[in-house]
């Protein structure tokens, strides 16, 4: 079809939906071709008929996105609520952010956004008191702002800053070395990086990193496994030492880190997100091998600092919500730790080494909060913070009593405060102000009850006094996996629905870290299904509630929240109006195939190699789960090009099939970015539209008004054309 018949069939058929019918003119989706592939698994034949679109580079690939495209973006464009959507969204994101500053060597090292700035830029100063002074802008890079800063490492001294670079949203990382001085880069360059950030040696000569095999033309190859390397500045990367490498172990992944003191590297092994081994090398002597800290691979470890051969640990071992152990290197068998901080009935997130003291943050029912104690074990006291949202954070060194927090709940944007760990007290840094007035609106903590009478919280932001009258516009987000815990936090995107005269729900569901260990095994592997059935309850609570109606509710997730999304629009289709699955692992008897890293999501999802598993993942794996003869909620699905850690074919393969089952006139439409990934760095701009979109859609879908035409969107930078690209994958899929 041509972009004006696309624009044609998308005007026919908003029409058709404003009219209120309850029948239209569906939509004429372009066909698709069903390839042969059948897979044999543990005696179960499952077709595969859209296996070709794992290969990117293929013609039919290319073309099934570039039709997609072309149905989806004249017929959101058409959309009666978008512009204004976008328009004031842009308003919302304009503010002045700030990212928590790093003190290194007497200089602090911070990350600013002026508002619209498509990414933030990194900041200098040589005091809390001094203006900074742009140390690198990542704008520049390139015109469409597809290039982010991924991480920045100072090193000990302040002098130089290690910097990685992102293009188009893939997680594969270019690091340089800038001096602080004079802005100007060291010719030192390391590729073939992803996900871990580097260690500086202790007199800033050099770096440990993890580096992935080679392919050719300099590539990374994730279907291998990292090494960690220790590179010399001034020196090329193919002269860089082999520190330490997995030999015994088909997946674990190493990363290293150097203790402040400089006496040891702590080697990190990574192989799934339900235990792991830490090893050290004392850097002390020449040539020291590896000896193991943690090796029983029972529980998650994780090393908050040091006092020589003192290690102050935290862990989940014999404490599902977390607790805090001192281990003495030379003597780790687990009859000599000792208890600092035992467990209690909050959830331990994470633990500082600040100014000789731990620092501890907490969740209690999914808010955060915050404790010191001494090194002992002696509580000092509570934290003050400016309310129960969400922490984050938390930067400092060993010996400096100068500590970061950053804090943010649904209504306040993230503000900075500086705590002094000696006086136990805190204070404003940074506070942004917003072009709004949230004062309208507020947060409840609710509670309902899943399928097994599980208990399981919510958060319900909404304008103050609306009414219980069953029909409010609903937008439910949930993700429930790998440990992650859900808190309150602000986002532009939230507020500009609120406006709109719609309701957000967050709810926590189990397979998240809300509450420690036990939680989140309650929704992994063979319990998977755990997950979905809290969400359905959670959308039941909503209407039981008085909240909303299935005709006014709409569901959102990304990544292993677009498997939560797709999974429960399949399964209870009579439950929502709209669906927004993003960048979703869809997929589920094949995501291990796209790379090493994708395979480590096992310790969540299982694999289809296991009988019993195959049975629990085929039960609700969203691209062999869809029926014909279904009317299923209208569905948006978000995915990218460029994604290499939730590879797009998921999204391909579960939208052709959604489309050529729907048995209404809802729409089913397949949005591709071109030139982004996974959604870290992706710009402003970019955000904004993607927002607006999705939005624009649900709000179609819940038949909310439109707001006001609003003046047209600011025009956006041209995307050059790019090739596809190859598709490797990631530690989590978030």
């Amino acid at each position: 079809m041509r972009d004006d018949q696309m624009r044609n069939v998308g005007a026919c058929f908003v029409t058709v939906m404003l009219s209120g019918c309850a029948v239209g003119t569906a939509l004429n989706y372009p066909p698709v071709p069903r390839g042969t592939q059948v897979d044999v698994y543990h005696g179960v034949t499952v077709a595969d008929p859209y296996r070709g679109f794992e290969d990117p580079d293929a013609e039919a690939t290319r073309r099934f996105v570039a039709e997609q495209n072309a149905l989806a973006s004249p017929w959101i464009d058409a959309l009666p609520q978008r512009a204004w959507i976008e328009q004031r969204l842009t308003q919302l994101w304009n503010y002045q952010r700030y990212g928590v500053p790093r003190k290194r060597g007497g200089r602090y090292f911070y990350l600013r956004n002026d508002g619209l700035q498509n990414q933030s830029v990194l900041h200098v100063s040589d005091s809390l008191d001094a203006p900074g002074r742009v140390l690198l802008d990542p704008n520049a890079q390139r015109a469409d702002a597809t290039i982010a800063l991924a991480r920045f490492v100072p090193s000990p001294d302040g002098s130089l800053v290690a910097y990685a670079l992102s293009d188009a949203g893939t997680d594969w990382e270019v690091w340089r070395f800038r001096r602080v001085v004079d802005g100007k880069d060291l010719p030192d360059e390391l590729r073939q990086t992803k996900f871990w950030e580097l260690s500086w040696t202790p007199d800033g000569s050099g770096v440990y990193y993890s580096r992935y095999p080679a392919l050719p033309a300099g590539r990374g190859d994730d279907q291998g496994r990292p090494a960690v390397y220790l590179h010399r500045l001034g020196s090329a990367q193919s002269a860089d030492e082999l520190v330490y490498e997995v030999t015994d172990h088909p997946r674990r992944a190493p990363s290293a880190s150097v203790t402040e003191d400089g006496r040891y590297l702590v080697i990190s092994l990574f192989d799934g997100y339900e235990a792991n081994g830490i090893e050290l090398i004392d850097l002390r002597p020449s040539g020291a091998k590896p000896r193991p800290l943690f090796d029983r691979w029972d529980a998650l470890y994780s090393v908050i600092g040091n006092d020589g051969d003192t290690f102050y640990v935290r862990t989940n071992r014999a404490a599902p919500r977390g607790r805090v152990i001192a281990v003495d290197a030379r003597q780790p068998a687990a009859d000599a730790w000792r208890t600092l901080i035992p467990e209690s009935d909050a959830t331990l997130e994470t633990v500082g080494l600040h100014g000789g003291r731990l620092l501890a943050s907490y969740l209690r029912d999914a808010r955060g909060s915050a404790e010191l104690f001494e090194t002992s074990g002696q509580r000092i006291g509570a934290v003050p913070l400016p309310g129960l949202g969400t922490i984050a954070g938390l930067d400092g060194t060993e010996r400096d009593a100068e500590v970061f927090i950053a804090y943010e709940d649904s209504l306040q944007p993230r503000q900075i405060l500086r705590y002094d760990v000696d006086a136990n007290a805190t204070r404003t840094f940074r506070r942004p102000s917003l072009a709004a007035d949230t004062s309208r609106f507020e947060t409840r903590q609710e509670f309902f009850t899943s399928r097994d009478g599980t208990r399981v919280p919510m958060f319900v932001t909404q304008r103050r006094g609306a009414p219980r009258d069953g029909d409010q516009p609903v937008m439910l987000y949930g993700y429930g996996g790998f440990d992650v815990a859900l808190t309150p936090s602000f986002s532009p995107a939230t507020l500009a629905w609120l406006e709109m005269g719609g309701t957000y729900v967050q709810a926590n569901l189990r397979g998240g870290g809300e509450y420690g260990r036990a939680w989140h095994e309650a929704g992994t592997r063979t319990r998977k299904q755990n997950v979905f059935d809290d969400f359905i309850a959670a959308a039941e609570h909503l209407i039981e509630a008085g909240y909303t109606r299935p005709q006014r509710l709409a569901i959102i997730g990304r990544s292993n929240g677009g498997l939560l999304v797709a999974a429960t629009l399949l399964q209870r289709p009579d439950l929502f109006a709209a669906a927004l699955p993003g960048v979703g692992v869809l997929d589920m008897l094949r995501y291990q195939t796209a790379s090493a890293n994708a395979r480590q999501w096992s310790s969540d999802y299982g694999l289809a190699e296991n009988a019993e598993e195959f049975a629990a993942l085929r039960a609700y794996s969203p691209v062999h789960n869809v029926k014909a003869d279904v009317c299923y909620p209208a569905t948006l699905i978000t995915t990218a090009e460029r994604d290499d850690r939730v590879v797009p074919w998921h999204s391909y393969k579960f939208a052709a099939e959604l489309q050529r089952a729907q048995a209404c006139a809802k729409p089913v439409l397949l949005r591709v970015e071109t030139r982004a990934g996974h959604g870290a760095g992706k710009p402003v701009w970019m955000q904004i539209e993607d927002v607006a979109d999705q939005w624009a859609f649900a709000a179609q879908a819940l038949q909310m008004p439109a707001p006001g035409p609003g003046p047209a969107p600011a025009a956006k930078p041209a995307v050059p054309a790019v090739p596809a690209p190859k598709q490797p994958a990631t530690t989590s899929p978030r």
